[in-house]
């Protein structure tokens, strides 16, 4: 086949125009809509985070963060000076999460962070000693879908990604790392749970009082906005004073029949650990994006001399981030 036709029907097979993509941005307003209205209305979860204040640039102290997500986790410590000093000081590391504790258990994954935090912690203060005799707080960003009944407690519903630890659905995460510090000796207390999305906001917001929404595009995607809080029919009980209430999303479980999803997307998803769900977050994010191109440069190497000559071995070789397993089965 000419190269000419090749690339011209991928141009039309991948096309979105901004018709569909309306189609797209309508679909997903229904979906929010639903996931509001009650419970399990929608594909698009809409958890409630029980966050409904939001930074304000004032905020002062010392601060302690975890951030778990992908096959990396981050450990933060920040100094805020409020006002118009901000972020006095931050120290970060970032680790590699080993593939096998992905798929293990609770306690171990856990085990493992908390002991690589402690560390941190130890670093960190080395040659110091904790004013006042005060109790670190943490603020923990668990970017899976997790359901809230407070600020600092969440069950998780799923694993997402390349993680499958069946024990721990279920369970209350923030309980499971408490516990995994205490067993560390580490003396901190979880104050706030959220996902990434929500601490993007939250961030973002710090600097800046009229942003309203964050969105995530990395090893998956989210987003998390304000919703006025007498706009949620299936909220329970006396709303927040602030009005307002920080929506996590989780839109990567989004389905449209208007999504594009092309043969490539098809053939991943089919392949995949959990074929049928995430299918937005399959089609945009970067767990993904790589073995997409793959996909795609391999049929066009077989259907032409688009590229050369070349040796296609690499090309049948599944892409994937780091060394997880992202996928049952080969092509």
């Amino acid at each position: 086949m000419a190269e000419q036709q090749v690339v011209a029907d991928l141009r039309e097979n991948c096309a979105t125009p901004a018709s569909l993509l309306r189609d797209v941005a309508a679909a997903m307003a229904d979906e929010m809509c639903a996931g509001l209205e009650k419970e399990g209305g929608s594909r698009v979860k809409m958890l409630l985070s029980y966050v409904d204040k939001l930074p304000t640039g004032r905020e002062e102290g010392l601060f302690y963060g975890l951030d778990l997500g992908g096959t990396n986790f981050r450990v933060l410590k920040v100094q805020l000076g409020g006002n118009d000093k901000h972020v006095i000081s931050r120290e970060s590391r970032e680790l590699a999460i080993p593939p096998h504790l992905m798929s293990g258990s609770s306690s171990e994954l856990f085990g493992f962070i908390a002991s690589e935090l402690a560390k941190f912690v130890a670093d960190e203060e080395q040659g110091t000693s904790l004013s006042n005799g005060k109790t670190r707080e943490l603020g923990f960003t668990f970017s899976f879908p997790v359901r809230q009944r407070s600020v600092a407690s969440g069950t998780l519903v799923k694993w997402t990604k390349a993680f499958s630890i069946e024990d721990a659905v279920g369970k209350d995460v923030v309980a499971e790392l408490q516990t995994a510090m205490q067993k560390q000796g580490l003396d901190m207390h979880v104050a706030a749970l959220i996902n990434d999305a929500v601490g993007t906001l939250a961030g973002a917001r710090y600097y800046d009082e009229d942003v309203v929404a964050g969105v995530i595009f990395g090893t998956g995607t989210n987003a998390a906005y304000v919703e006025k809080a007498n706009a949620i029919p299936k909220w329970e009980g006396e709303l927040p004073n602030s009005g307002e209430m920080v929506i996590n999303m989780e839109w990567g479980n989004f389905y449209s029949c208007h999504l594009p999803v092309t043969e490539y997307d098809q053939s991943l998803d089919n392949e995949s650990l959990n074929p049928g769900e995430q299918i937005y977050e399959k089609l945009t994010s970067g767990m993904y994006l790589g073995e997409i191109v793959r996909r795609v440069l391999l049929k066009l190497s077989l259907q032409s001399s688009i590229f050369g000559e070349i040796d296609r071995t690499k090309l049948k070789t599944h892409f994937h981030l780091r060394d997880s397993a992202y996928f049952c089965n080969a092509p």
